[in-house]
C-alpha cells in the first residue's frame, strides 16, 4: 500500500492567492478531524480550508473530499483524484487558500489546488508501506532464544515481552510472513493473531 512517510508542508502563490497545503498520514476519521480542527483554529481567518483524504483499514476504506465553499468540484475533487492516482492510502490532504482578489476560474482553482496538494505530498515522501500482522506467541522457555531468532529472520519487531505462565511475545510482522511463522513455531508454540 502506498502511503506518506511523513506530514509534509507546501505553499503556492498564484494570482495572489496564497494556497497552504499539508499532507497528514492518518489512520482513521478521528484523526481527520483532529487535523482539520487545529487547522481550523490556526487559519482562522482563511477565505476556504479545503480537504480530502483515503482511509484504509480494519474498517474498510473511505474516501472524502470537501471544496470548503469553492465551485463545487473545484477544489476538494481535484486533491481527491491526485490521491487516487497516486494510489495512495491513509493521507489526508488539506489546502488553505487565502483569496488574493483574483478569480482563478474552475479549472485555474483545480489546478492550483492539485498542484499544491502534490507539492505537500512529495515534501511528506511516498513510501510503500507493508501491511503487518499482530500476533502473540507462547513459548516454553528453553525455546525462547530460537523463537526470537526465527522472529528476527522474518522481519517481526518484538512489541511486547511478557510471562504469564510461560515467556509470551507479542510480535508485528509482515502478513506475507505470517504462515511461515505459524507453520515453524506451532509443533512447540502456540501462535495466536491479534
Amino acid at each position: 500500500m502506498r502511503t506518506i512517510a511523513k506530514a509534509g508542508q507546501a505553499k503556492l502563490t498564484e494570482k495572489r492567492s496564497r494556497f497552504l497545503a499539508f499532507a497528514f498520514p492518518v489512520c482513521s476519521s478521528e484523526e481527520v478531524e483532529a487535523h482539520l480542527a487545529a487547522l481550523r483554529r490556526r487559519y482562522h481567518d482563511a477565505r476556504h480550508i479545503v480537504y480530502a483524504y483515503r482511509i484504509r483499514g480494519r474498517e474498510g476504506e473511505r474516501a472524502r473530499a470537501d471544496d470548503a465553499g469553492e465551485p463545487a468540484g473545484s477544489a476538494g475533487r481535484p486533491i481527491l483524484q491526485l490521491l487516487e492516482g497516486e494510489g495512495l492510502w491513509n493521507v489526508l490532504v488539506v489546502v488553505v487558500r487565502y483569496f488574493g482578489g483574483v478569480k482563478l476560474g474552475v479549472g485555474g482553482l483545480a489546478r492550483a489546488y492539485r498542484e499544491a496538494a502534490r507539492a505537500a505530498i512529495t515534501a511528506a515522501g511516498v513510501v510503500e508501506e507493508v501491511p503487518e500482522a499482530l500476533v502473540r506467541v507462547r513459548v516454553p522457555a528453553d525455546r525462547l532464544g530460537e523463537a526470537l531468532a526465527l522472529a528476527g529472520r522474518l522481519g517481526a519487531r518484538v512489541l511486547e515481552q511478557g510471562y504469564d505462565g510461560m515467556p509470551s511475545l507479542t510480535l508485528s510482522l509482515p502478513e506475507t510472513k505470517l504462515k511461515e511463522l505459524k507453520g515453524k513455531l506451532s509443533p512447540w508454540a502456540q501462535v495466536e493473531e491479534e
